[in-house]
């Protein structure tokens, strides 16, 4: 956010209750955020038998830039002092523009008048709005608020591995290897049965895993903890002892993700082990 600003305007009910011309503007007040600035009008406007109190932010013709956008927000405030909950709005403009090119925004029906008693009218017979005037600066893809980019992977991908609050352990060739039973549990229907079911491995403080190099076991955890490949993957001789791991603990998505891999790297020299491997993981299966 650039700037903000905030303004009280206040008027009487009794004078207010009492206009009948349809059209009738009350006086306008200007407000500033920063360097920005526009015009707060109020208008009393008649709909199918009912009264409203319109509201809307006019912009100066020097605040239409395509690098900022413009936040309005409004509120009635209680007549014990307090913002209501119920007669509140915020619209993000100019999505308006008059006959003679201004442009603004705001709401035609904020309010009935006859909703601001009992709650909204002080005892001195005035009715308070507090307006809000914001300005946020566009970031390259026109949106106001720039969202970072997801990062639940590579926090995920931190815990992989680590120590901290991990409740499993694997021993692999020599290596141990901490891991989250529920991360297991939840990605790998094979490691649920086994850390969380009724077989051994469930009450192991470390679970000691035959058949498996560290190498693929460490590539593994990482597929479960980010759903992705590990970088710099990209010999069969890592790929085809993953692809085996992949179909020993039902990681289907990670079996195919391998086969991809395997395919693209497919040669005279290569293609005999890879048919064999794929033959393997297909028994296996």
């Amino acid at each position: 956010m650039l700037s903000s600003g905030f303004i009280e305007y206040k008027f009487d009910y009794l004078e207010a209750s009492w206009m009948t011309v349809i059209g009738e503007w009350v006086p306008e007040r200007r407000i500033s955020a920063g360097e920005h600035n526009a015009t707060i009008v109020f208008h009393f406007y008649s709909h199918a038998g009912c009264k409203y109190i319109s509201v809307f932010l006019l912009l100066d013709e020097n605040e239409i830039d395509p690098k900022i956008s413009i936040i309005f927000e409004v509120f009635l405030m209680d007549k014990d002092g307090k913002p209501s909950s119920h007669h509140a709005k915020r619209t993000m403009g100019p999505n308006m523009e008059t006959a003679s090119g201004l442009r603004f925004t705001g709401w035609r029906h904020f309010v009935k008048q006859s909703d601001l008693q009992p709650d909204h009218v002080s005892d001195k017979g005035t009715v308070t709005f507090v307006c809000g005037f914001m300005v946020v600066r566009n970031d390259v893809h026109g949106n106001p608020i720039p969202v970072p980019p997801p990062n639940l992977g590579a926090q995920l991908g931190a815990m992989g591995g680590s120590a901290d609050g991990s409740d499993a352990s694997f021993a692999v060739g020599g290596e141990t290897f901490h891991a989250h039973r529920a991360v297991l549990a939840a990605r790998s229907p094979v490691f649920r049965a086994q850390l969380l079911g009724s077989m051994a491995e469930a009450t192991m403080p470390c679970v000691t895993l035959h058949d498996i190099e560290p190498a693929t076991f460490k590539a593994l955890l990482h597929f479960v903890y980010t759903d992705v490949l590990p970088p710099l993957l990209g010999t069969s001789d890592l790929l085809e002892p993953l692809l085996a791991a992949a179909n020993r603990y039902a990681l289907d998505r990670l079996k195919l993700m391998c086969s991809q891999k395997l395919w693209e790297l497919v040669s005279v020299e290569t293609v005999a082990t890879t048919l064999i491997c794929a033959e393997c993981t297909t028994v296996q299966s």
